[in-house]
């Protein structure tokens, strides 16, 4: 029992995390924090020299912008179903969140690594992997649930 409320808080936590994530994308994409941490490793795949125009900044900064907000929607989804369903131990709630991320990644990083951008699926990966840690070790308790 302790041990699936710790998955649980951990999977709610990874909800959080993405919320705060998505809500930094969404409005500080072009600080020097993102831009270090994010754009210096995702600006090479599209742009050989480092002069980047000032309208593919604008467009960078409305996609991150877009990207951000379904992140942090999608965290908020997490969390909450970590909290209530999956804490219930509601099997909708587990086959949610397994296909879910699942969808996410495979298409995520499929198209991350078609345009280069590798950075990005090593980091898909590091989330999947967060989400889905907690996910294999309930695997059982929800087994038995219609």
């Amino acid at each position: 029992m302790k041990s699936h409320l710790f998955w649980s808080r951990w999977l709610e936590c990874v909800g959080w995390t993405l919320v705060v994530l998505g809500l930094g994308l969404a409005f500080f994409n072009q600080s020097y924090l993102f831009d270090a941490a994010l754009n210096r490793q995702i600006d090479p795949a599209f742009w050989a020299d480092a002069d980047i125009p000032d309208e593919a900044k604008r467009m960078q900064a409305w996609i991150y912008g877009v990207l951000g907000a379904t992140v942090s929607g999608w965290g908020v989804l997490v969390a909450f179903i970590s909290r209530t369903a999956f804490r219930q131990r509601q099997r909708w709630s587990w086959t949610c969140l397994l296909l879910a991320i699942t969808l996410w990644y495979l298409v995520d990083t499929g198209v991350s690594v078609a345009f280069g951008v590798y950075f990005n699926a090593a980091f898909n990966t590091v989330v999947a992997a967060s989400a889905y840690i907690p996910l294999m070790a309930t695997s059982k308790a929800f087994a038995d649930q219609a």
